[in-house]
């Protein structure tokens, strides 16, 4: 996921920090704490991340009122994300529900940011129908076979 971040990426926002794994990857990859930004949904989750990053901003929420959050917490006073990644299943969410997500991170998006997702399905994980009614593009990043399972990494960009 890291490899498909554009090189003047500075300032990241990732949903679904889940135990951390892909947090401490952005940190070792170069985003300073301040910068980056997490949600998490799972309380216990959001505690865990909030005790193994001390400095990184943990936003407990539900991805879909993101653009709330993020104001809430003051992040965005410093401007918007340069690349949003996500560990969330969208792959197996109702189309509404993946519209609503990636409009709300759209929104906390700079103008030609781009939303970084995996999924462990064969198929893209953002539905045909939510692509054209987003007017997204879409590439295909790396297949990571010694991912167990095995995961795919899309790009989506407007």
């Amino acid at each position: 996921m890291i490899a498909q971040l554009p090189d003047d990426t500075a300032r990241v926002i990732e949903l679904g920090g889940g135990t951390g794994a892909i947090t401490q990857a952005l940190l070792d990859a170069g985003i300073a704490d301040e910068h980056l930004l997490v949600l998490e949904l799972n309380e216990e989750l959001q505690a865990h991340l909030q005790r193994q990053f001390p400095r990184v901003p943990v936003v407990l929420g539900d991805a879909r009122s993101l653009p709330q959050l993020v104001a809430d917490s003051g992040w965005l006073a410093a401007g918007h994300a340069d690349a949003i990644v996500s560990g969330l299943g969208l792959l197996a969410m109702p189309h509404p529900l993946q519209r609503d997500i990636l409009l709300g991170a759209l929104s906390c998006l700079r103008a030609g940011g781009v939303f970084v997702q995996f999924t462990y399905g064969r198929n893209a994980p953002v539905a045909e129908p939510v692509l054209r009614e987003l007017a997204l593009q879409v590439r295909r990043g790396a297949f990571v076979l010694r991912n167990v399972p095995p995961a795919t990494v899309y790009v989506y960009s407007r």
